[in-house]
């Protein structure tokens, strides 16, 4: 983020930076640590771990239904917006 200003000039977008010891403020990032942790424990190396068995966390990560999305998920919610028939 070297370049955040460049950034904000060219896009007219805000770049906010968290403070130091200050967790509440990546809520998304706490999170996302969180589910990982249930797949991957602290500690443990992911090199240990191939890229077909990170593939599957990844697209159960990415499947989980979202409270803000109205229990749908990701893909459901962009098909619907999009006025798009999922198949599958």
């Amino acid at each position: 983020m070297a370049s955040h200003r460049k950034f904000t000039v060219a896009t007219d977008v805000q770049v906010y930076f968290c403070d130091p010891q200050s967790p509440w403020q990546r809520g998304s990032n706490e999170n996302t640590n969180g589910l990982l942790r249930q797949y991957f424990p602290k500690g443990v190396p992911v090199d240990g771990y191939s890229q077909a068995e990170l593939n599957k966390v990844a697209a159960r990560l990415n499947g989980r239904p979202r409270q803000t999305l109205q229990f749908m998920n990701p893909a459901e919610k962009l098909a619907e917006t999009l006025g798009v028939a999922l198949t599958g």
